[in-house]
């Protein structure tokens, strides 16, 4: 089949066309966004959501200023671009081991020898609440600074000093 005739089909919003475009470069586009996002499932996703998008905005490609694929790839790459920059796939991207740490922060006297072979009981030991929150979202569950002032109710200028503050009383503990 011609494929300029598939895409003015396509743009008049003939659902065979549609199918038979999808047929076409869904396993590219897919391969596209799952390149830039790294989740295989996340890419099935998004390449649905940018054929979406095409359909929805179909009459807005023009041939004269390139191919139907390259208009296709680029809605796809800057799909996947505004979801790696979205805060849901920054948040699902964190760390996924998180609990098991804070758990070493919450209850370090359970610690066997084994589970502590890089030493975090003792780096961790006798720091007060305040600095175990701070680290704990910091360094485990990777917030910046402007989030943990968000998330405590505090100024960030405090959450920069206590983070000082705990740090030095780990560097303490490392010469435990």
């Amino acid at each position: 089949m011609d494929l300029d005739n598939l895409i003015v089909r396509f743009k008049e919003k003939d659902p065979t066309a549609f199918d038979q475009l999808h047929g076409m470069y869904a396993e590219n586009i897919c391969g596209v966004i799952n390149t830039i996002v790294r989740d295989p499932e996340r890419a099935q996703e998004l390449c649905q959501d940018v054929f979406v998008k095409i359909w929805h905005n179909a009459e807005s490609y023009d041939s004269s200023k390139g191919r139907f694929f390259t208009w296709i790839l680029n809605i796809a790459r800057n799909t996947a671009i505004d979801e790696v920059r979205s805060k849901s796939h920054k948040n699902q991207k964190k760390n996924l081991h998180v609990d098991f740490f804070v758990g070493i922060l919450e209850g370090q006297d359970n610690m066997d020898s084994k589970t502590d072979t890089i030493g975090l009981k003792k780096l961790l030991q006798n720091l007060k609440a305040k600095c175990t929150q701070i680290i704990e979202l910091l360094y485990f569950k990777g917030y910046t600074q402007k989030e943990v002032s968000e998330e405590l109710a505090i100024p960030i200028g405090t959450v920069k000093t206590r983070n000082r503050s705990c740090i030095g009383q780990i560097r303490e503990n490392l010469k435990l």
